[in-house]
């Protein structure tokens, strides 16, 4: 509930960081593509977590779930259809979607609930993709150094690469696959980046897995 509120009272200030690190934000946009592109077409996902739309808009994703309803608003005025929810308690049936994307990962309240229903809504042999900042890079560890005088990130939870394959092997998810972008500190990223295969270079991971 602390986290929605901080997303509610600050949306000109998360909408000013997109406008400020630009080319951060399409390189992130191009890892996660990089993986969308893997699937077929004419398939239907979301994003958990959808925020003010700016990722599902880019990347063609038509619907998403979020719990602040100032950031939802915004979502929509991007042509993004919105279910107010969260990640642990996703509302939808079983067996519902082709892909479930989540870039926002380090403000669950719960990854081990949130992976379980992405699990459940997601058809047999669909994806979960994953965008996250790697604590143990060089942004990840700035983020985390300055956490105290963050407004957003001083709830968020980091996480390993390590970390988020456990996380996802334990939530029965399988054939792991990884692309890394954001190749030095935040301030010096002024070109859209491309993508690379892997981890341990760049801070921004974007994993790929099916489930079981």
């Amino acid at each position: 509930m602390i986290k929605s509120e901080i997303f509610n009272n600050h949306v000109k200030s998360y909408e000013a960081w997109y406008k400020k690190y630009n080319k951060v934000y399409l390189s992130e946009a191009k890892a996660i593509e990089e993986q969308l592109f893997k699937l077929p077409e004419n398939i239907k996902g979301i994003e958990v977590g959808v925020g003010t739309g700016r990722f599902a808009q880019l990347l063609g994703i038509k619907e998403g779930i979020e719990p602040s309803l100032e950031m939802a608003t915004l979502a929509v005025e991007r042509g993004i259809e919105v279910v107010q929810g969260t990640a642990e308690n996703m509302p939808y049936g079983d067996l519902q979607f082709d892909f479930v994307l989540f870039v926002t990962i380090c403000h669950l309240n719960n990854i081990k609930e949130a992976l379980k229903e992405a699990h459940r809504v997601l058809k047999h042999r669909g994806s979960i993709i994953i965008g996250f900042i790697d604590k143990d890079q060089k942004i990840g560890k700035a983020y985390q150094e300055k956490r105290h005088k963050s407004t957003f990130f001083r709830y968020a939870n980091f996480y390993s690469v390590n970390q988020i394959k456990k996380e996802l092997e334990d939530a029965s998810f399988k054939n792991l696959e990884f692309t890394q972008t954001l190749f030095g500190e935040l301030d010096e990223i002024k070109e859209v980046q491309f993508p690379k295969t892997g981890f341990n270079e760049g801070s921004f991971v974007v994993v790929k897995a099916i489930k079981k």
